[in-house]
């Protein structure tokens, strides 16, 4: 009988993998950590507004001044229309004559009621301050001054107080003396009565005194016109006044006769007109 024929050996199996471990639960809403969720929220709300203002105030310029005082800043005044320290009049200009200037006369308060003073506008761009006043008084753009408040329309005689520097050549050296500025302040009369009021209009001094803080002149005088066929009157102001260069700032202010009740305001910004 044969011998029995033999099975090779089954080879062993591997080994069993561990077992996966368990799919962690899935969470909803209600599972996200509060802290998570006050987090995004703070995220998105900044995100809205950051977009919400760029639309809202697109459109809007900044300026150098503080916010209380609502001026408008414009362009400087053009040297096409900018006289010579010692003008001459052309074929067709008639020349300005003034009286001559007193060394010294005080500023006496004028007539009406002074308007409430809001703020202090500070122009950095001509380099003094001076005070903003309220109601009636509008800050507006009114190019060629640096900065300009108004009452009423543009259209001349002009109620205006505004700034700018000297509209003048600069002198060939910064002015030293009272009589300096004086004289400077003289020449800055007389480029206002061509370009504020109507043709022949004529000057009477009511004030010639030194500025109240640093170097410079204020001169206050009345302007007398005629206008649509009546004679009228103005109080006006003009201070000039050193900034640190050759050629010094300059403030302007005119309140024709309708807006007389306004005259005292001259005496506020006379007393108030400073260097930065």
């Amino acid at each position: 009988m044969p011998p029995p024929v033999r099975q090779p050996p089954m080879p062993s199996l591997p080994p069993m993998p561990p077992p996966l471990p368990p799919k962690p639960p899935s969470r909803g809403i209600g599972d996200i950590p509060i802290k998570v969720v006050y987090l995004l929220g703070a995220v998105l709300a900044t995100v809205l507004a950051v977009v919400l203002v760029f639309v809202v105030f697109s459109g809007d310029v900044p300026d150098n001044n503080q916010p209380t005082e609502q001026v408008v800043r414009v362009a400087p005044l053009p040297t096409s229309a900018t006289p010579t320290v010692a003008p001459s009049p052309t074929a067709t200009e008639s020349p300005i004559v003034l009286p001559p200037v007193p060394e010294s006369k005080a500023y006496k308060n004028l007539s009406g009621t002074a308007s409430a003073v809001t703020s202090t506008i500070r122009d950095n761009k001509v380099g003094i301050s001076y005070p903003r006043l309220g109601s009636p008084w509008k800050a507006r753009s009114y190019p060629p001054y640096s900065v300009a408040q108004r009452i009423g329309k543009v259209e001349m005689p002009f109620t205006l107080i505004a700034s700018a520097m000297y509209p003048g050549e600069s002198p060939e050296k910064k002015p030293d003396s009272d009589a300096d500025y004086r004289e400077i302040a003289t020449q800055a009369v007389r480029w206002s009565i061509r370009t504020q009021y109507p043709k022949g209009a004529t000057v009477e001094w009511t004030a010639s005194r030194k500025v109240p803080l640093g170097k410079g002149w204020t001169l206050g005088y009345k302007v007398t016109y005629t206008n649509g066929g009546k004679q009228e009157v103005a109080q006006a102001l003009m201070s000039i006044i050193e900034v640190g260069k050759t050629k010094p700032a300059m403030l302007m202010a005119s309140i024709p006769e309708p807006n007389k009740e306004r005259w005292r305001d001259l005496n506020t910004l006379a007393q108030r007109v400073r260097p930065l």
